[in-house]
């Protein structure tokens, strides 16, 4: 409803302003959203942790200590005892219907509810009279059998059984699993789950994707727990099909895209900073150096941007690599950034960098920026007017190199080292500032004039780790990247023994990590 004010305008009632808002969120609902629960296929996707067998009732007389077990009776008795501490005790005694201690003549089981943590809820389901439902683990008690902090729903004698597993998914305190399974089972009759592959390539044996999904929030009792568990269950199998697909869709969709776009062909010049540098190194590249180097310059060379994963051992040699890609781009004309996960990882990439390169780079009167998060006031202001005026030809550091206020005059080449270890933030604002300031502030504009836009030069990416990965998973896992891998460690240098171990066996990696500082006198870096 709506009025006219004294000065003509129109005034809105107060109601009317409140029905225009939108209606507040309920706490399980912005508990979904901090889950990423936002779509219903997000809802069908957000699978089950575990799952509960409430499909049956076993009778107390039956269950045994460490039972984790199903029973349904009638609370004979409830009160709030003081000592030895506050805590709600429940008695149940066991329903006629259920169990042989139903038999004439003998007295029902009884079996006693434990609640140290309890609220009015609890007392008013849980009063003299009520029929409930707990399921809970079987402990022996000073009074008999009992459980500690069971789940409880109110029933009457007509109430079924649960007809399927019941799921127990990833949630949070603010987030019920009772509300977030009639969520999930909306979402999931609404999520449109059509299949990508045509029949005669769909694979064989496993269920369709809508059949799969609808398995696993609604498994039937007959269902393999430890198959579901373990994930090796056929409708798991499916969702593991259609991840690796969508994954490998995305990442040729990606690489294509990737050919759209435009970079600077970066190339070493005659008697330049890069032959200077080959001449001036105190050792002879390996063949394997010597060969991913040539694959690197060749894809600098090129105007559509590198994005290659260059992969080696500790100590097989990654840092003069870059250091001779880096050479490449500032003999072009270009800058360089090298950016590391933690300071101590860039520092160590930093001091060989400026052994090698700073002396030549300061003949052409440039240099080398040192950019950490550890670097403040006029000492960081002076390393980043180095970087946009284009003096530092070369920018080592971490994250702080891709902070708001660094920018480059030309940035042709990124190296980033074990991108893996960057937070998702990182990464994010790491393919930003690759594909420029929104400013213009790279300098690299396009035809149009604007960064970001088609025209734009975009940087070259090379990506180093020294997680050993094997060639057909990363030819799988990284379809988007070329991968070059140093196999040849340089002379002196022993092999690395790469090993996994489980959690569980975290006492072996400290008494290893005890015999090498005490028994060896030696160091042990922990990452």
């Amino acid at each position: 409803m709506s009025s006219s004010a004294p000065d003509g305008s129109t005034a809105v009632a107060p109601a009317a302003r409140a029905a225009d808002k939108a209606p507040a969120k309920s706490l399980p609902q912005r508990a979904m959203e901090k889950l990423g629960l936002r779509r219903d296929i997000d809802l069908a996707l957000h699978l089950p942790l575990r799952y509960e067998d409430e499909t049956k009732l076993t009778p107390i007389a039956e269950a045994r200590p460490g039972d984790t077990v199903q029973v349904e009776g009638v609370v004979r008795e409830a009160k709030v005892e003081l000592r030895p501490r506050r805590q709600f005790i429940v008695h149940l005694a066991e329903s006629l219907e259920v169990g042989a201690s139903a038999a004439p003549g003998r007295r029902r089981a009884e079996l006693v509810l434990r609640f140290v943590n309890f609220y009015p809820s609890h007392q008013k389901t849980l009063a003299a009279g009520a029929r409930v439902r707990v399921r809970g683990e079987l402990r022996g008690g000073f009074f008999g059998p009992e459980m500690v902090h069971p789940t409880f729903k109110s029933v009457d004698a007509a109430t079924p059984l649960a007809a399927s597993l019941t799921p127990v998914y990833p949630a949070s305190a603010q987030l019920p699993q009772a509300y977030l399974r009639k969520a999930v089972a909306s979402g999931l009759s609404r999520a449109p789950l059509d299949e990508l592959l045509p029949a005669r390539i769909a694979p064989t044996g496993l269920p369709s994707l809508r059949d799969a999904l609808h398995f696993l929030h609604h498994p039937p009792p007959s269902a393999s727990l430890a198959a579901l568990e373990d994930h090796s269950h056929p409708a798991w199998q499916r969702l593991k099909f259609e991840e690796l697909l969508a994954q490998q869709i995305a990442q040729l969709q990606a690489q294509r895209e990737r050919r759209k776009l435009r970079a600077p062909a970066l190339w070493a010049a005659v008697g330049g900073l890069h032959e200077r540098l080959l001449a001036v190194l105190p050792f002879q590249l390996t063949g394997a150096q010597r060969r991913v180097a040539e694959e690197i310059a060749a894809d600098l060379g090129r105007e559509q941007p590198m994005h290659r994963l260059l992969q080696g051992d500790v100590g097989s040699g990654k840092t003069v690599v870059a250091a001779l890609a880096a050479a490449v781009a500032i003999d072009a004309g270009w800058q360089c950034a090298l950016m590391a996960p933690t300071e101590i990882l860039a520092e160590q990439h930093f001091r060989k960098l400026v052994q090698w390169l700073d002396p030549l780079l300061a003949e052409r009167g440039q240099g080398i920026a040192w950019l950490t998060g550890s670097r403040k006031g006029k000492e960081r202001r002076r390393m980043v007017e180095r970087v946009a005026s284009g003096e530092a030809a070369l920018v080592v550091g971490t994250h702080a190199v891709i902070q708001d206020d660094v920018h480059f005059a030309k940035l042709g080449l990124a190296i980033v080292d074990e991108q893996h270890r960057f937070g998702v933030a990182q990464r994010l604002e790491l393919r930003r500032k690759l594909a420029g300031d929104p400013d213009g502030a790279n300098g690299q504009d396009g035809p149009d004039g604007h960064n970001g836009r088609p025209g734009t030069l975009e940087p070259h990416l090379l990506m180093m780790s020294a997680t050993p990965i094997p060639r057909t998973l990363a030819m799988t896992y990284f379809a988007d990247l070329d991968v070059s891998t140093l196999d040849e460690l340089p002379p002196g240098r022993s092999p690395v023994v790469t090993k996994v171990f489980a959690d569980n066996r975290r006492e072996d990696v400290i008494a290893r990590i005890r015999d090498e500082v005490e028994g060896q006198a030696r160091q042990v870096y922990w990452v």
